[in-house]
């Protein structure tokens, strides 16, 4: 890698403070969902790009899955598209598949590697399309319906599932020494395109590679308890009860709910990190108490 004077002035002070931690994840898969705030302000940018390129300097595999909810919504808008949500799922007609798709797999996407490549590192954008490695399947929604009385599924487009993920794309891209920068976009056995919740596609990433952790990056500083405080160090069993006893809900649910999965399918732990805080990454594994919320099977360190 190609690295300015003063990126590796920066560099060398962080390698000498995070000695302890370094041969601990190397080699390691760490999957980081990259969403929130830290996609739309440039200085939150770029400071995840120097973690990222740190991560891969240092012998980690970090792989990059993004969102680009409010790049689509700024789009859709401008071409006087209207946009209709359900249950916080927005509903993709043909036309705004199309968008999703320019926005995710083009502006983007192709924004991230450039912003890892300037700092460093070799990255390589691609999406779930790119060898078929996101294989979907098409989400309908079920929600009671006061008019008829009863249940009704309702269709929201090219909205879709991880139906599975075929990790030879990932393996090649990993073993040539680039960062993978996937956009959550799927196609299924016809060919369809959709577009997936990019939690979602984090989570099972990092459960089939068996990642060593699974960050997701938002604007929040964490899991938080009814009083308002920080929960962290938590089992799947714990969360499963802060799920039934309503302290988890609304928006955190789904996220909670992919984080707890991916721990529970063999990711040894998922974080929800807070994206606002510069480096946040490189503060959450490199030093020792963390930042946000740790789901684990294993005590907390």
């Amino acid at each position: 890698m190609s690295l300015s004077r003063e990126n590796a002035l920066n560099i060398a002070q962080v390698l000498t403070e995070s000695l302890p931690y370094i041969q601990r994840f190397t080699g390691k898969t760490i999957v980081v969902k990259f969403g929130g705030n830290a996609m739309t302000d440039a200085e939150l940018h770029d400071s995840f790009a120097r973690d990222i390129v740190l991560m891969k300097l240092v012998g980690m595999n970090p792989v990059v899955v993004h969102g680009g909810g409010p790049q689509i919504g700024s789009l859709l808008e401008r071409l006087n598209i209207k946009t209709e949500f359900v249950n916080g799922m927005r509903v993709t007609d043909a036309k705004t598949m199309d968008v999703v798709e320019m926005v995710l797999g083009g502006s983007v996407n192709k924004e991230i590697v450039a912003s890892i490549n300037r700092n460093g590192g070799k990255a390589i954008g691609v999406t779930g399309k790119d060898g078929q490695f996101i294989r979907a399947k098409k989400m309908t929604i079920d929600r009671y319906s006061p008019e008829l009385g009863a249940p009704e599924i309702i269709d929201i487009g090219h909205v879709g599932q991880v139906k599975s993920i075929d990790t030879e794309v990932l393996q090649v891209i990993l073993g040539s020494n680039f960062i993978p920068v996937i956009a959550p976009i799927g196609v299924d056995a016809q060919g369809a395109t959709y577009n997936i919740n990019a939690d979602l596609v984090a989570g099972k990433i990092a459960e089939v590679m068996q990642a060593e952790k699974l960050m997701l990056l938002t604007n929040v500083s964490g899991l938080l308890d009814r009083e308002g405080n920080i929960l962290t160090g938590l089992s799947t069993s714990q969360v499963d009860e802060l799920i039934a006893d309503g302290t988890i809900y609304g928006g955190m649910l789904p996220k909670i709910q992919c984080a707890l999965d991916a721990v529970k399918g063999g990711v040894n732990s998922a974080h929800i990190i807070d994206g606002r805080v510069p480096h946040a990454t490189m503060l959450e594994i490199f030093t020792d108490q963390g930042i946000g919320t740790l789901i684990t099977n294993r005590p907390n360190r």
